[in-house]
């Protein structure tokens, strides 16, 4: 039975990944401000009331824990907020950069402790972190904080791999979550999820860093 502790753990993707983890029979740290009631009723240990964009809040979780050995930290925590060209909104973009790309190095930093040789980080980004990728513009705020965030991955690939930790940079995929809108055009949380694991469950120090579908494909940057 392996730990794992998943950030935005009360709903959408955070949540699924806390249930069909629970179903195989890890144990589960799960890691928000509020709980829902459906992550209450799953039962796994909950660590709420924690805002990962709050050094203070970060650090007493970390002496929380500190005795807590965790096999693989997954960075899912994130929002999105649309800001386009004609409606800038810079505190909207400053404050997509402190939840998507500096709370998951800040907390990654804090629970190294934890990380022992062998054990795995996932960094939930997004394609539309894809420079390469981006056929369409706007997103301004997100696009800038997943590409940062994605950016921080691949660092921690590097500097984390002599260490033995294996760090591995996902896109879910268009899912049906409220960040979505629940857009019909997209996969489930249960579809992403076990894609999701699948790349996790795969993940080496000889493909850490990788950019990750949750289907496989590898994507560009």
């Amino acid at each position: 039975m392996a730990t794992y502790l998943v950030t935005g753990a009360n709903r959408g993707i955070g949540y699924e990944y806390c249930r069909q983890l629970q179903q195989r029979g890890d144990r589960v740290i799960a890691l928000c401000r509020q709980p829902s009631d459906e992550l209450k009723a799953l039962g796994v240990q909950l660590e709420t009331g924690v805002d990962i964009t709050d050094g203070a809040a970060v650090m007493a979780l970390a002496q929380r824990l500190e005795k807590t050995a965790i096999d693989v930290l997954i960075n899912n925590a994130g929002i999105l907020e649309r800001v386009t060209l004609n409606a800038l909104d810079f505190d909207s973009i400053r404050r997509q950069f402190e939840v998507n790309a500096i709370a998951p190095l800040r907390l990654t930093a804090a629970l190294l402790p934890n990380l022992g040789d062998g054990a795995k980080v996932a960094i939930m980004t997004s394609r539309m972190g894809s420079i390469a990728d981006n056929t369409s513009g706007g997103s301004y705020g997100y696009r800038m904080s997943k590409v940062a965030l994605s950016m921080a991955g691949r660092s921690l690939a590097h500097d984390l791999s002599p260490k033995g930790i294996a760090v591995a940079i996902l896109h879910p995929g268009l899912v049906q979550t409220r960040m979505t809108g629940f857009t019909h055009s997209g996969i489930t949380p249960a579809e992403a999820v076990r894609g999701l694991l699948a790349r996790i469950d795969a993940l080496t120090l000889e493909n850490s860093g990788t950019f990750w579908h949750s289907n496989g494909d590898v994507l560009p940057w």
